[in-house]
């Protein structure tokens, strides 16, 4: 416990996130507890949504257990899924999958295409609407622990610490806010959650997790390119079949498109430069023909989890549960989380209630770990869960071949032939040695398609007070330039999909140093996930800091 005096709030429940996975357990928590269960939820961009990104095709399953009048209520989905597409690409041609091919999870009859930064935004006034609090702009910067080692609140709103981390002229200490029990639903690899996972040893027995970068544009496109309701996925080019991967596009309402594309992290050759790889997409011809005439409105970037169900750590400790992608629950073939999110604030905020209403409080949530590797949760990520190992161990087309068979076969006879594989190395550890792999030249951006970093960061409204702290610190700082530059041709000025790293030199070449532009950094996580030495560890900047994206 931090040894500057502040003032304490007390709540049954304090939340620390408000994604679907957050907001779901608080409208649950107020749904069972009503008036008498104090519910609390602090989000650290600066207001609901605004670091929110997600593809997104929603599965309803989760909403339509948390809220199963939401048609009627107003929520912002409105864009059912109308035709759904499977392509392999080449360089210039395409060869499209048949969907009969496809094992039956992959149907996304049933499925919305949304914006998940609005559904949060309607999340929360149904939260609010029922007596939750939600506190946005409000970082969570420190863990409190009980006397007796458990988790009892969090410090949030803590504001004006100078760039060397002393106290400023201005210099808010925030407040705590303690709970019976504390969920933290912060997402991809957040900063909280990886400290609880390590001090209570939550991953000791799962296996290696693994991440992908989720890069995304939103463009307004010509109506007569625009096709209200088709969802489009690919593989192959242009990363190839050694690299996994692969494209989204999304046709919503308003003559909009999402297109993106999503890297996985655990590519060997440093000198791939993930960004670029999903710039180089777009002139694709099939897409290039949607995106013709358009413009880009929307940029963002976001670590999505790929390790499944079992990367999963225990999901509960001593005063609070980890939720939603905290605990890693995307369904990588499907590439849908959100409903698993959903559903995993529901169960929290379920075996919560019980809890306290038994006069509990601060020990461990079991019921809440069991329902999630037992329930649909489980149910869910079982079945394609062979999908991650077999493309890391075979490439994207092997880990497609094989995987769908393992997901045609689960399907009909509900058990795996090939048990339970494993992921083997860490995103970080995969990565080779430069000299071991030739280096790969992109094509400049023609900003018409394509474009620049630095471009369209600014498409992602980010933004963050230069006067604080680096929230990425490095444990070594002679590590990039020492160790990175020559071994790996130090990767961080790719990987980084916002040009937060650089390597400067003097005008002859000489004279390395590393350059770290914080004020760029969209909140994605990768440095944090893919740095060869795990040098960099990523923390919350002040509240109300990073991006601000209207409808991602």
């Amino acid at each position: 416990m931090s040894e500057i005096e502040r003032e304490a709030m007390e709540y049954d429940v304090v939340i620390v996130g408000a994604g679907p996975a957050g907001l779901s357990a608080a409208i649950r928590l107020k749904q069972l507890g009503g008036d008498d269960m104090n519910v609390v939820v602090l989000e650290k961009g600066s207001e609901v949504g605004a670091h929110i990104l997600s593809g997104a095709v929603l599965d309803p399953c989760g909403l339509d257990a948390l809220l199963p009048d939401w048609r009627e209520m107003g929520a912002p989905i409105n864009v059912p899924v109308k035709e759904d597409n499977f392509y392999i690409f080449g360089q210039e041609g395409e060869l499209r999958l048949p969907n009969m091919m496809m094992p039956p999870l992959m149907n996304n009859h049933g499925n919305y295409i949304v914006s998940m930064g609005n559904v949060c935004r309607w999340m929360a006034e149904q939260a609010e609407a029922l007596g939750v609090e939600i506190f946005p702009g409000m970082a969570c910067s420190e863990l409190v622990y009980a006397d007796d080692g458990s988790l009892k609140g969090v410090v949030a709103g803590e504001f004006g610490k100078n760039p060397d981390g002393t106290i400023g002229d201005g210099y808010e200490p925030g407040m705590e806010l303690h709970g019976k029990y504390v969920f933290i639903s912060e997402g991809v690899r957040g900063s909280l959650a990886k400290q609880l996972i390590a001090k209570f040893g939550l991953d000791v027995n799962s296996d290696t997790p693994k991440f992908g970068l989720g890069m995304k544009e939103i463009w307004e496109v010509k109506p007569e390119n625009h096709n209200e309701g088709e969802v489009t996925h690919s593989m192959g080019w242009p990363l190839g079949f050694k690299n996994g991967g692969g494209s989204f596009m999304y046709h919503l309402d308003n003559n909009q498109v999402y297109v993106g594309y999503i890297v996985d992290l655990n590519y060997k050759n440093p000198h791939l430069f993930p960004y670029m790889e999903f710039q180089r997409y777009k002139h694709h011809p099939r897409v290039a023909k949607v995106l013709e005439g358009g413009k880009r409105v929307a940029y963002g970037a976001r670590a999505v989890t790929k390790g499944g169900y079992q990367s999963m750590p225990k999901a509960c400790f001593p005063g609070g549960a980890l939720l939603g992608c905290s605990v890693g629950l995307v369904n990588l073939p499907r590439i849908k989380g959100n409903h698993n999110a959903m559903l995993s604030g529901k169960a929290a905020a379920e075996a919560a209630h019980e809890a306290i209403q038994a006069g509990r409080q601060s020990d461990e949530l079991t019921s809440y770990n069991d329902d999630l590797r037992s329930g649909p949760v489980a149910k869910d990520l079982k079945t394609v869960r062979n999908v991650a190992p077999l493309s890391g161990k075979f490439g994207p087309l092997g880990g497609l071949s094989i995987g769908g068979f393992d997901m045609w076969f689960q399907s009909i006879f509900k058990f795996s032939l090939l048990g339970t594989l494993s992921h083997g190395k860490s995103d970080a550890e995969s990565t080779g040695k430069a000299a071991d792999y030739p280096e790969i030249e992109y094509p400049k951006p023609d900003g018409v398609l394509s474009f620049d970093r630095l471009t369209n960061v600014s498409f992602s409204a980010t933004n963050h007070e230069e006067a604080q702290p680096c929230h990425l610190q490095l444990n070594d700082d002679g590590v990039p330039i020492g160790v990175n530059l020559p071994k790996y041709a130090e990767p961080a000025q790719r990987y980084c999909p916002a040009g937060v790293y650089e390597v400067l030199r003097d005008d002859d070449g000489s004279n390395p140093r590393f350059q770290i532009n914080f004020q760029n950094c969209v909140h994605c996580k990768t440095c944090d996930i893919k740095d060869p030495s795990q040098n960099i560890n990523w923390q919350t900047p002040q509240g109300g800091d990073g991006p601000n994206y209207p409808n991602m």
